[in-house]
């Protein structure tokens, strides 16, 4: 049976000194100072010896993982044991938290730019600074909105609309009026279509800028006008991130330098390009979490998938759980628990099989970092294209193509002989109702 993972609590300090400058988790029991005190020491020592150290674990199965980022900012993740394990648990576990704390740092630079925390003049000015990021910080870490997965898989959640050129020629317009070729529409916290330059982006800068449009967006305000820093394009240069909700659930948001204004943009493009498509977007809207247009049919048996387009890194996922059971049978799992198991089930693949190819997007410390890890794979002579994992929960099958990657949950009555015919089949019909 796969890990089901415990409660996870994220410690910022500073790497020189070790002075706690945030602490972050869903537990209401912090870990005490003298605790925190130790997970810096034990660090700062090992690097006096010459060791790096990254990742460990505790005797009650919790699992801790270190990571200093420009000499100037250390961030430990601590999660907690007593989780179900199987399929190389410890494994999964540390390669989401390892993702984790790549994604903290990419959104502490999203907010406050790479100088202010490379160079940490005012600690306390530092610490005041950091807590807008925390809404960002608590959605990675808690994961809030099912189905999106982009903080893990570093694709961009994506909602596939049933009129993709009328929209695709609107955010070229409206970004194009606003002076800016980077655009998107996103809808139900997915982008449903940006421009070219929007899709350049660097995968993780995707991610987080669609991570923040969801924080703006739940916040109730039909618009803003927010700085950001892009981690990796312009991390030292602070742009201005546009966003008009053009119907609860939709919003239309744009990268710009200091024009337009924001009024000048609420007034002139967003109603010119936008208006006319009210009934587009209503039926966009209608997709809803399945991400799919109604136009592709979804075998039966399958609870949940995840296809990545490994060119684009843009990824559409979607759980349909079965509401009837045989007697005898387990009862069907719960919406939240596909999910789980799906993120389990794209981990295991692409820790162990898969290629998770970002080399054009990770910097070189990053790059080192997870060559230090275990490479399962090397241990085959060739590059595996497919693998399953059969549980008592459900069986699952991974595909993989020059251009894409797949993950199936599937009923467990399906016979194992079929899954490969089931993923086949399920691939086609996306393709030939999208072509994404």
């Amino acid at each position: 049976m796969m890990l089901q993972d415990g409660s996870t609590q994220l410690l910022c300090l500073t790497a020189s000194s070790g002075v706690p400058l945030f602490t972050r988790g869903a537990s209401k029991q912090q870990l005490p100072f003298s605790v925190i005190g130790s997970l810096n020491g034990v660090h700062m020592f090992g690097g006096g010896q010459g060791v790096a150290l990254s990742c460990c674990e505790t005797e009650g199965g919790g699992k801790v993982v270190w990571r200093v980022f420009r000499d100037s900012v250390m961030l430990i993740a601590v999660s907690a044991g007593g989780a179900r394990s199987g399929a190389g648990g410890s494994k999964e576990r540390e390669v989401r938290l390892q993702r984790l704390l790549e994604n903290v740092w990419n959104c502490m630079v999203l907010v406050l730019g790479q100088d202010e925390l490379a160079n940490v003049r005012n600690v306390e000015r530092l610490k005041r600074d950091l807590r807008s990021c925390f809404s960002l910080i608590d959605q990675l870490l808690e994961e809030r909105q099912e189905g999106i997965l982009g903080s893990l898989t570093h694709c961009a959640d994506s909602l596939l609309p049933p009129n993709p050129a009328l929209l695709q020629e609107a955010v070229d317009s409206f970004a194009q009026a606003a002076d800016s070729e980077f655009g998107c529409l996103v809808v139900h916290g997915r982008i449903a279509t940006a421009t070219e330059k929007w899709w350049r982006l660097a995968p993780p800068e995707v991610v987080l800028l669609s991570a923040l449009i969801r924080s703006l967006s739940a916040s109730g305000s039909a618009s803003c006008d927010y700085p950001v820093f892009l981690p990796q394009g312009s991390p030292t240069v602070a742009h201005r991130l546009l966003r008009f909700q053009l119907l609860p659930g939709a919003d239309a948001c744009v990268l710009c330098g200091p024009t337009p204004s924001l009024h000048g943009a609420e007034t002139g493009p967003v109603g010119r390009f936008w208006s006319p498509l009210v009934e587009t977007l209503r039926d966009c809207l209608a997709v809803g979490e399945r991400c799919l247009p109604g136009s592709v049919s979804l075998r039966p048996d399958v609870l949940a998938l995840l296809l990545i387009n490994r060119e684009t890194r843009r990824s559409v996922s979607c759980v349909r759980t079965s509401t009837c059971h045989s007697h005898g049978e387990s009862p069907p799992l719960s919406k939240a628990r596909c999910w789980e198991l799906l993120k389990l089930f794209y981990i295991f693949s692409t820790s162990r099989y898969f290629n998770q190819e970002e080399t054009s997007c990770v910097s070189p410390e990053e790059r080192a970092q997870r060559c230090n890890t275990e490479d399962f794979a090397l241990g085959f002579p060739h590059q595996p294209q497919q693998c399953y994992l059969v549980t008592e929960e459900c069986k699952s099958f991974g595909l993989q193509t020059p251009q894409h990657q797949l993950f199936l949950l599937i009923l467990p009555s399906v016979p194992t002989f079929a899954l490969r015919t089931v993923t086949t089949q399920t691939l086609s019909d996306i393709l030939a109702g999208t072509g994404f």
